[in-house]
C-alpha cells in the first residue's frame, strides 16, 4: 500500500512589510510596501508617484502588516545611479532657476521665483513661485518649455511654504521648525499670544515668513488647561490674604494678582488661599 500523498505546499513570497517615506526633509509621510527589501531609517529609495519615478527617504522603519488597500512598493534601494541621477537634476534646477529669473526679468512679471524642482525621472520641472495676485505666466510657460525640453509646472505658494522651502535661522537661534520637522501648517491667532501672557509686538510675534510664528500654538492648550481652575481676570474673590478683585494671573505659578478692596494693594494668592469665589 502506498502512502497518501501530501498535497503540495505553495511558497510563501516575502512577507510585506509598511514602511514610511517622505520625497521632501518635512514632507508627508506615505505608506510603502518595502516587498522584503531590508531597509532602515534614512535609507535613499526608488519608488512610483503620480506615476513617475522619484527619489524619497525612509523616514519610518519597517513594520509587520499591511493596511487596505495595499500600498504601492518601493521599487528598489536607490543605487549609485540614482543618486547621480539625483545630483544631475540640482544642476538641471540650478540652470533652470537661472533661466527663469531672466525671462522673468525681461518681461517683468511681478513674480518672486522661489525654487525649481525638477522629477526624478526629469519628465517635468516645478517651478515654485510668489506673487500678490494671478500671474498670467503662459508665454514664460512656452519659453521655458522650449528651452528646457520637458514638462513645466507653476506652483504659486503662499509666504509660509516659501520659508518653509528656503529655510533660516528664528529669532531662538535654531533652525526654522517648519524647514525642519514641522510638516503641516496649523491655524495660529493672537489669542494664543495674549492667553500666553505674550507681549503683542508685532516684531516679536512674527516668524521669518512675516506671519504669526507656529510656536505660539505649542504650548497653548497647556496654558488653557492651567488657566481652567485660575478665577477669571475682574470677578470678585475670597482669600486668606484678603477680599477683592483678579487683575491678572500668573498661570505657570497657578497663582492670580488681586486687588485687595480695603487698602488697594495688590497681593498674589495661590488656589490654596482662595476661600471661595464670590459672583460679580
Amino acid at each position: 500500500m502506498t502512502a497518501p500523498s501530501r498535497p503540495e505546499s505553495t511558497p510563501l513570497g516575502p512577507k510585506p512589510n509598511v514602511v514610511g517615506v517622505q520625497f521632501k526633509p518635512t514632507g508627508v509621510i506615505h505608506e510603502y510596501d518595502s516587498g522584503g527589501l531590508a531597509l532602515t531609517r534614512g535609507d535613499r529609495v526608488v519608488v512610483e508617484a503620480h506615476q513617475a519615478l522619484a527619489l524619497a527617504t525612509i523616514a519610518r522603519p519597517p513594520a509587520a502588516g499591511l493596511p487596505d488597500p495595499p500600498p504601492p512598493k518601493v521599487l528598489r534601494k536607490a543605487d549609485e545611479r540614482d543618486l547621480l541621477r539625483n545630483e544631475q537634476n540640482q544642476q538641471r534646477e540650478h540652470e533652470a532657476r537661472r533661466l527663469c529669473l531672466t525671462r522673468i526679468r525681461e518681461r517683468r512679471m511681478s513674480m518672486k521665483l522661489v525654487k525649481v524642482e525638477y522629477a526624478f525621472d526629469a519628465s517635468k520641472a516645478i517651478f515654485y513661485f510668489c506673487a500678490e495676485g494671478r500671474v498670467d505666466f503662459r508665454e514664460l510657460v512656452r519659453d521655458l518649455a522650449h528651452a528646457l525640453h520637458t514638462r513645466i509646472e507653476m506652483k504659486q505658494i503662499g509666504a509660509r511654504d516659501e520659508t518653509k522651502l528656503l529655510g533660516g535661522v528664528g529669532p531662538c537661534g535654531r533652525e526654522l521648525c517648519c524647514s525642519t520637522w514641522l510638516r503641516e501648517f496649523q491655524a495660529v491667532s493672537v489669542r494664543m499670544a495674549k492667553e500666553q501672557g505674550l507681549s503683542l509686538n508685532p516684531s516679536k510675534l512674527s516668524g521669518m515668513c512675516g506671519r504669526l510664528k507656529c510656536c505660539l500654538r505649542y504650548e497653548y492648550d497647556t496654558y488653557l488647561e492651567l488657566r481652567r481652575d485660575l478665577p477669571k481676570v475682574g470677578a470678585n474673590v475670597t482669600s486668606l490674604k484678603g477680599d477683592g478683585v483678579v487683575l491678572r494671573h500668573n498661570v505657570l505659578k497657578q497663582t492670580a494678582i488681586v486687588r485687595r478692596a480695603e487698602d488697594g494693594t495688590e497681593v498674589e494668592v495661590t488656589l490654596e488661599d482662595l476661600v471661595e469665589k464670590r459672583a460679580d
